[in-house]
């Protein structure tokens, strides 16, 4: 099953340039998909040659639909593809684009690849996706380039605050939760993100995003070992203090943040694993 899409890029008669590490990406996330009725959209036509890879890719059935702001890639209307003209940042284009186009299972984002392009992309297309489909979005390598957009919205910070809003759908008890971290504003839409290089695939599964995290018992025979405290405390020996003092330290106000403060400040010192954030 290897290199199939690289077999199908060196077949399509028109021109694609692709980066050879793409093809076992395009396996991994599409090879599912072939000689299946489905809806494949790609963004950035350029001359034309990728459109003739997926069809040969997906097989008759699939349906091809290319998406360019060059008004030049409509003539490949004429080989069977729809063929749209838009910018991808314009999010009335997508609004008018969903009017015509939905159930999609399939959207490959290789258009512009500035930071606003890319965000706006997806944002505009989760709800247009079919249950099990996926958003893959590439050269995501932009987002450590320059003249891509502000670096503080990188398409890849963009993603990061993503994976913070998948694990916000956890069932978190409010005094667990770190300082000015809430349940609110899970992200539901999408079930997993997967990256590899200069990739990052969304990938639709609305059943899996939508389960409830409830603790579950098998009931099974237990051997009655304690459970071990994962979470270590290192400030430990800075509260062996006389009860009275803590007593005393509740009265003022800023008692809990100053606390918290110098817990961080703490465990930071003593956090052995910093080396790994480098």
């Amino acid at each position: 099953m290897s290199n199939l899409s690289k077999k199908s890029f060196l077949n399509s008669p028109f021109r694609s340039i692709k980066h050879t590490n793409y093809f076992h990406a395009y396996d991994h996330f599409f090879s599912k998909y072939r000689n299946e009725e489905i809806t494949f959209v790609e963004i950035g036509v350029l001359a034309g040659g990728s459109l003739f890879m997926w069809r040969d890719f997906f097989g008759p059935k699939a349906r091809i639909i290319g998406i360019d702001v060059h008004p030049n890639a409509k003539k490949w209307e004429a080989e069977g593809f729809e063929i749209f003209i838009g910018s991808q940042s314009d999010e009335s284009f997508w609004s008018d684009f969903k009017k015509k186009v939905n159930n999609i299972d399939i959207v490959l984002d290789d258009g512009g690849h500035t930071y606003e392009q890319q965000i706006v992309t997806v944002e505009s297309l989760l709800e247009a996706m079919n249950d099990n489909g996926i958003i893959v979005t590439e050269d995501t390598n932009t987002s450590y380039e320059v003249n891509y957009g502000p670096v503080s919205y990188s398409f890849i910070n963009y993603v990061k605050n993503r994976i913070d809003a998948v694990n916000r759908r956890f069932k978190f008890k409010p005094d667990c939760l770190q300082q000015g971290l809430s349940n609110n504003n899970n992200e539901k839409r999408f079930y997993s993100i997967e990256i590899v290089d200069s990739m990052v695939a969304f990938k639709i599964n609305r059943e899996a995003s939508y389960s409830e995290s409830e603790v579950i018992d098998n009931e099974g025979k237990d051997d009655l070992v304690s459970h071990i405290n994962y979470g270590e405390d290192f400030t430990k020996p800075m509260f062996r203090l006389p009860q009275i003092i803590f007593w005393l330290l509740k009265l003022f106000p800023f008692y809990k943040s100053a606390v918290r403060f110098t817990k961080e400040a703490i465990s930071k010192k003593n956090f052995s694993a910093k080396k790994y954030f480098k």
